[in-house]
């Protein structure tokens, strides 16, 4: 069953508990369509306003600027190259606590990569669509491939031109898989998110 919309008053509260501006399309939506339907359902919980399926541990970052991936690529390679090695160690105790804190830093810096966002559809294997909500980039629909490629993308409707994000409403009438880089497979023809 489709969730009702939400009246204005529940929005902005949502926002204000949130700490963010939601994208005029993405309000319209909520106010119009559903407080979720064919996406992550925006909901009162325990603690708050929330999407159903984020992971409520993120709530701190959401008010962080989200960062385009190209501004991480070097730092990311960096970690890597940094990851401890056990030859590199005289025992596996040493070993153990130098990898343990490396791999506590790399879950950090993951997190980070989806900051200032939230996961408005889920399409299974560990993919997403992510809403920005905070930053330059905020109204813009990006794709999480970080279960297969390590990679979040931008969805856009061109690829080949001026390649520039696709903003929430423009996402709305495509659907992401048929938004994807050339890269990622053949593209499916357009199938809108909500039909109209």
């Amino acid at each position: 069953m489709t969730p009702p919309p939400l009246s204005e008053v529940e929005i902005t509260e949502a926002e204000q508990q949130l700490g963010v501006s939601f994208p005029q399309e993405y309000r319209d939506y909520l106010r119009e369509v559903s407080a979720g339907g064919a996406l992550a359902r925006l909901e009162r919980t325990g603690r708050g306003w929330w999407w159903a399926g984020n992971d409520e541990e993120m709530r701190t970052l959401l008010a962080v600027a989200f960062p385009h991936p190209d501004s991480y690529a070097e730092a990311d390679d960096e970690l890597v190259e940094r990851e401890p090695q056990p030859e590199a160690f005289e025992d596996e105790t040493a070993y153990a606590v130098a990898w343990r804190a490396w791999a506590d830093e790399a879950d950090r810096f993951e997190e980070l990569k989806t900051a200032g966002s939230v996961a408005v559809q889920e399409h299974g294997c560990g993919f997403s669509t992510l809403l920005v909500l905070a930053g330059p980039l905020a109204g813009t629909v990006w794709w999480d491939g970080r279960a297969t490629c390590d990679r979040i993308v931008l969805l856009s409707l061109d690829h080949v031109g001026d390649a520039h994000p696709v903003r929430f409403g423009e996402w709305l009438s495509h659907d992401s898989w048929a938004l994807l880089p050339p890269d990622w497979g053949p593209r499916g023809a357009p199938v809108p998110v909500i039909p109209r």
